[in-house]
């Protein structure tokens, strides 16, 4: 299996660097954004660097929306995986066409109230995944997991 991993650095990565024990027995590359805590962080992975910043950031959102779609169709990935944010939206949004599932995995600090990138991802995602219950009623058909950090 092939995996790609779209996630904001700083929280967002930590969330995805703690899943390492599933992640790194497969293929894989990711994609984030081009700043030091990244870099330094997967310094030994594959790294297809974001266009930054991205929230709220339309121009931006375009160009990633362009480089998801080279990604996608040079990578071909069986997977995209995220735990946010806005980076998972293009990702997601185009990873049918190129035959790849989608699995979101809503941040942990999502305990009360969705976030934006987790509302705008939802109807793209074969599988949404909740750390904490209470967050089931704002997503409906997704899976609680657990804290993952």
């Amino acid at each position: 299996m092939k995996i790609l991993l779209a996630c904001s650095s700083g929280g967002h990565l930590t969330q995805a660097l703690a899943l390492k024990e599933w992640w790194n027995a497969h293929e894989r590359c990711w994609a984030t954004f081009p700043v030091e805590d990244a870099r330094s962080r997967l310094a030994e992975e594959k790294v297809y660097e974001i266009h930054y910043p991205t929230v709220r950031n339309l121009p931006n959102l375009a160009r990633n929306f362009a480089l998801a779609r080279r990604v996608l169709r040079a990578e071909r990935p069986d997977v995209v995986f995220s735990t946010g944010a806005a980076i998972a939206l293009p990702f997601f949004a185009q990873a049918h066409r190129f035959g790849a599932r989608t699995v979101y995995l809503e941040p942990v600090d999502r305990i009360t109230s969705p976030g934006l990138s987790g509302r705008l991802v939802y109807p793209f995602a074969d599988e949404f995944l909740v750390q904490w219950e209470s967050m089931r009623k704002f997503y409906p058909g997704s899976r609680h997991v657990g804290v993952v950090l």
